[in-house]
């Protein structure tokens, strides 16, 4: 069994800042991570991997740095990682994202793609189901369990009042949610391993034979005009003292608001 597993490199959400005068997000010196929903994603496929043996493969794409996110993947117990990195990639939207994914995964006899639900820097939800279509196999989104029985899963999707159990053939893409699983710490020895036995290989628009009027920000019907945070006009009050003091404090300023 193969498992693709694709996953992104972001910021640190909570060290974001945008440039005021460019509207771009300031990356210098901001941490990144791998996509929390990607690492559920990536966790699962380890998990049946050891059950039932699997190869499990990473992919992201973006710049050279990424690198360093399929370093953990394969510290973490990936078996092969590949790197999308080509300055015709850049400033891609999901479509034309996904598009690129879909060139790289028809490298591949695979059973099960793995995503993350959404990326916490753009939040879109888009890729892993535009991923499904663009390779046109079945995609169960909101992957909360997942159990296999031949060549059938056995899915639990998460909706908002509770779930619901799909039977899903593979090939099959799935998006993870947090829910699914914990994800697991690299080793020490992964670490060791994943820097100085294991390979990241590097794929470039030329190796995947695509078109670069179609992929990066020439192939992305989006556009983004602006991008800005909202400024805060008001200054927030903490209430001090035990819960019932802190209520009737809280009461106090909501009937002086005549908000109560």
């Amino acid at each position: 069994m193969n498992i693709l597993v694709f996953i992104k490199q972001v910021p640190d959400t909570n060290e974001v800042k945008i440039d005021p005068v460019t509207k771009t997000l300031i990356r210098e010196g901001v941490p990144s991570i791998i996509n929390p929903d990607d690492k559920n994603a990536l966790e699962e496929a380890i998990r049946i991997k050891e059950e039932y043996g699997a190869k499990v493969i990473v992919i992201t794409m973006g710049p050279p740095q990424a690198e360093t996110a399929l370093r953990e993947a394969l510290a973490m117990g990936a078996d092969e990682a590949y790197l999308l990195t080509d300055r015709v990639f850049a400033g891609a939207d999901t479509y034309a994202t996904a598009k690129t994914l879909s060139k790289m995964a028809k490298k591949f006899d695979y059973d099960i793609i793995f995503c993350g639900r959404q990326a916490i820097d753009g939040d879109t939800a888009q890729v892993g189901p535009q991923l499904a279509e663009q390779l046109n196999v079945p995609q169960v989104t909101y992957v909360k369990e997942v159990k296999i029985e031949g060549d059938t899963l056995i899915v639990k999707r998460a909706l908002e009042d509770g779930y619901e159990v799909i039977k899903v053939k593979m090939p099959v893409l799935l998006t993870a949610i947090k829910e699914l699983n914990t994800p697991r710490y690299p080793s020490i020895k992964g670490i060791f391993e994943s820097y100085r036995e294991k390979e990241v290989k590097i794929v470039t628009a030329a190796d995947l034979g695509i078109d670069p009027q179609e992929v990066g920000l020439k192939g992305s019907p989006t556009k983004v005009i602006s991008t800005t945070t909202p400024e805060t006009q008001r200054a927030g009050e903490i209430f001090t003292g035990n819960v019932k003091e802190c209520v009737q404090n809280l009461v106090q300023r909501l009937v002086e608001k005549h908000v109560i």
